[in-house]
């Protein structure tokens, strides 16, 4: 992911210096299409006086656009706010922090991974949950049902299980199949990759689909309710986060 200079020269043109920067979405689940655009995702680390003031702007910066002919879709966030969804159920900064497909790393970067596990506890599943079920709802009410928002449904309810059981972020649907042995999966994953004419499943699949989609989810709660993650982040990982915040803040990154 790193090889393409195009990546590279798009994080030296960001506005503000970053702590890190991953690709997520399709890329990183294991089942972009030709036509994917890539989504940056990272933290970024706006200037003591931008943060000082009653008012302060670019606590998220978006952008989505084509850059040097690639389709790009660039969120980051200031450190304190993401330091602060970290501190909450959000499984979506937990995935960016641990992506393997990195962009832009620093050596705060591999601080913040470790602070991080600190951050997982066992209601991260709530956020799978949520996800799960948003992207159910999708995939139900489309005519024709499309196989993308079906594989969102499969990837997120197994790095929900996955996460409950070993505490470990992983978000690539083949990777984490070779646990959970769904036979269907890489089918999914074929036709997702073969482009839109592929893409639509016939009407007799979908009760097989949606009870599928009740197990896994009956083993989402299952693991949420055996698991060993604590309740929430310690005091401890707190200090830490906050002690990371405070020298990137004043004395800027490594």
């Amino acid at each position: 992911m790193t090889a393409d200079p195009r990546l590279q020269r798009i994080i030296i043109a960001q506005s503000y210096p970053l702590l890190f920067a991953t690709i997520s979405g399709a890329h990183l689940y294991g089942f972009p299409s030709p036509d994917s655009d890539y989504d940056l995702r990272g933290a970024h680390v706006l200037p003591l006086e931008k943060v000082v003031g009653l008012e302060v702007r670019d606590q998220t910066v978006e952008n989505s656009r084509v850059i040097e002919g690639l389709e790009m879709d660039i969120v980051s966030h200031d450190v304190k706010k993401f330091f602060g969804l970290l501190l909450k159920k959000n499984g979506y900064v937990l995935e960016q922090l641990f992506s393997p497909l990195v962009v832009h790393a620093t050596p705060e970067h591999e601080e913040l991974k470790a602070i991080a596990r600190g951050c997982v506890t066992k209601h991260h599943s709530h956020h799978y949950f949520g996800f799960a079920e948003t992207q159910w709802k999708l995939f139900d009410k489309e005519r024709p049902r499309r196989v993308k928002p079906l594989l969102y449904v499969y990837r997120v309810l197994l790095t929900g299980i996955h996460l409950m059981r070993t505490g470990e972020v992983e978000a690539n649907l083949s990777t984490l199949n070779k646990d959970f042995g769904l036979p269907y999966v890489a089918d999914l994953v074929a036709r997702k990759l073969a482009g839109p004419e592929k893409s639509s499943l016939a009407d007799a699949d979908i009760a097989f689909h949606e009870s599928e989609y009740q197990r896994l989810r009956a083993d989402l709660q299952a693991a949420h309710e055996t698991c060993k993650l604590p309740e929430l982040p310690s005091a401890d990982t707190r200090a830490a986060l906050d002690d990371l915040l405070v020298r990137v803040r004043t004395k800027g990154l490594a």
